[in-house]
Protein backbone atom coordinates (compact mmCIF):
# COMPACT_ATOMS: atom_id res chain seq x y z
CA UNK A 1 0.00 0.00 0.00
CA UNK A 2 1.46 3.38 -0.94
CA UNK A 3 1.87 6.17 1.57
CA UNK A 4 -0.65 8.25 -0.40
CA UNK A 5 -3.40 5.78 0.44
CA UNK A 6 -3.04 6.25 4.20
CA UNK A 7 -1.76 9.80 4.67
CA UNK A 8 -3.27 11.72 7.56
CA UNK A 9 -4.55 15.17 6.58
CA UNK A 10 -6.27 17.64 8.92
CA UNK A 11 -7.28 20.84 7.15
CA UNK A 12 -4.12 21.91 5.36
CA UNK A 13 -1.80 20.03 7.76
CA UNK A 14 -0.13 16.73 6.84
CA UNK A 15 0.87 14.32 9.61
CA UNK A 16 3.21 11.34 9.54
CA UNK A 17 1.13 8.17 9.12
CA UNK A 18 3.58 6.22 11.33
CA UNK A 19 4.06 8.45 14.40
CA UNK A 20 1.61 11.34 13.94
CA UNK A 21 4.24 14.11 13.87
CA UNK A 22 3.36 17.22 11.85
CA UNK A 23 5.34 17.09 8.61
CA UNK A 24 7.11 20.11 7.16
CA UNK A 25 6.20 21.54 3.78
CA UNK A 26 8.41 20.23 0.98
CA UNK A 27 10.90 22.60 -0.61
CA UNK A 28 10.56 23.18 -4.38
CA UNK A 29 13.26 20.64 -5.30
CA UNK A 30 12.35 17.96 -2.71
CA UNK A 31 10.80 14.71 -3.93
CA UNK A 32 10.05 13.52 -0.38
CA UNK A 33 9.46 14.94 3.08
CA UNK A 34 11.25 13.12 5.89
CA UNK A 35 9.60 12.91 9.31
CA UNK A 36 11.93 14.41 11.91
CA UNK A 37 10.70 11.96 14.56
CA UNK A 38 10.67 8.52 12.92
CA UNK A 39 12.37 9.16 9.52
CA UNK A 40 9.27 8.11 7.53
CA UNK A 41 9.50 9.38 3.96
CA UNK A 42 6.33 10.95 2.57
CA UNK A 43 6.21 11.77 -1.15
CA UNK A 44 6.11 15.52 -1.83
CA UNK A 45 3.21 14.77 -4.17
CA UNK A 46 1.04 14.26 -1.04
CA UNK A 47 0.90 18.05 -0.83
CA UNK A 48 -0.39 18.50 -4.38
CA UNK A 49 -3.88 19.98 -4.69
CA UNK A 50 -3.84 20.99 -1.01
CA UNK A 51 -5.05 24.54 -0.50
CA UNK A 52 -3.57 26.22 2.57
CA UNK A 53 -5.68 28.92 4.18
CA UNK A 54 -4.82 30.74 7.39
CA UNK A 55 -7.03 33.10 9.35
CA UNK A 56 -6.33 35.31 12.35
CA UNK A 57 -8.80 36.69 14.80
CA UNK A 58 -8.90 40.53 14.63
CA UNK A 59 -7.90 40.74 18.31
CA UNK A 60 -4.81 38.55 17.73
CA UNK A 61 -2.70 41.57 16.73
CA UNK A 62 -3.51 44.49 19.02
CA UNK A 63 -2.68 47.95 17.77
CA UNK A 64 -2.43 51.31 19.48
CA UNK A 65 -4.96 52.78 17.04
CA UNK A 66 -7.54 50.07 17.76
CA UNK A 67 -6.99 50.58 21.51
CA UNK A 68 -7.62 54.33 21.14
CA UNK A 69 -10.91 53.63 19.33
CA UNK A 70 -11.99 51.53 22.32
CA UNK A 71 -11.43 54.41 24.76
CA UNK A 72 -14.79 55.67 25.87
CA UNK A 73 -15.86 58.89 27.49
CA UNK A 74 -17.92 58.20 30.58
CA UNK A 75 -20.63 60.46 31.92
CA UNK A 76 -21.10 60.04 35.65
CA UNK A 77 -24.77 60.21 36.50
CA UNK A 78 -26.14 58.90 39.76
CA UNK A 79 -22.86 57.20 40.70
CA UNK A 80 -20.70 59.19 43.09
CA UNK A 81 -17.01 58.46 42.58
CA UNK A 82 -14.18 59.81 44.71
CA UNK A 83 -11.89 62.48 43.28
CA UNK A 84 -8.11 62.46 43.24
CA UNK A 85 -5.39 64.86 42.16
CA UNK A 86 -4.37 63.37 38.80
CA UNK A 87 -3.41 65.24 35.63
CA UNK A 88 -5.64 64.52 32.62
CA UNK A 89 -3.55 63.47 29.59
CA UNK A 90 -6.13 65.05 27.25
CA UNK A 91 -6.75 68.52 28.71
CA UNK A 92 -4.26 68.86 31.57
CA UNK A 93 -6.90 69.39 34.27
CA UNK A 94 -5.54 68.35 37.67
CA UNK A 95 -8.56 66.54 39.11
CA UNK A 96 -10.12 63.22 38.14
CA UNK A 97 -12.67 60.70 39.38
CA UNK A 98 -11.18 57.30 40.09
CA UNK A 99 -12.35 53.74 40.49
CA UNK A 100 -10.26 50.68 41.32
CA UNK A 101 -11.13 47.35 39.64
CA UNK A 102 -9.58 43.90 39.55
CA UNK A 103 -9.58 43.35 35.77
CA UNK A 104 -6.66 40.92 35.48
CA UNK A 105 -6.01 37.65 37.29
CA UNK A 106 -6.09 37.59 41.09
CA UNK A 107 -2.31 37.48 41.44
CA UNK A 108 -1.93 40.66 39.33
CA UNK A 109 -2.35 44.22 40.58
CA UNK A 110 -5.59 46.13 40.23
CA UNK A 111 -6.45 48.63 37.50
CA UNK A 112 -7.23 52.25 38.34
CA UNK A 113 -9.80 53.83 36.02
CA UNK A 114 -9.61 57.63 35.86
CA UNK A 115 -12.11 60.07 34.35
CA UNK A 116 -11.27 63.75 34.03
CA UNK A 117 -13.61 66.01 36.03
CA UNK A 118 -13.37 68.69 33.33
CA UNK A 119 -13.46 66.98 29.91
CA UNK A 120 -14.67 63.47 30.95
CA UNK A 121 -11.70 61.81 29.17
CA UNK A 122 -11.10 58.31 30.53
CA UNK A 123 -7.78 56.48 30.98
CA UNK A 124 -6.45 53.63 33.06
CA UNK A 125 -3.30 52.67 34.94
CA UNK A 126 -2.34 49.11 35.89
CA UNK A 127 -0.88 48.74 39.41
Amino acid sequence: MSSLAHKIVTGSLLFCPDCGTLLSLPKDSDQTVICEQCSHEEPASSYENTEITTRSHPEAFPSALRQKRKTQTKIHQGKVLPKVSEKCPACGHLEAYYEEKQMRSADEGSTILYTCVSCKHGWRVNN
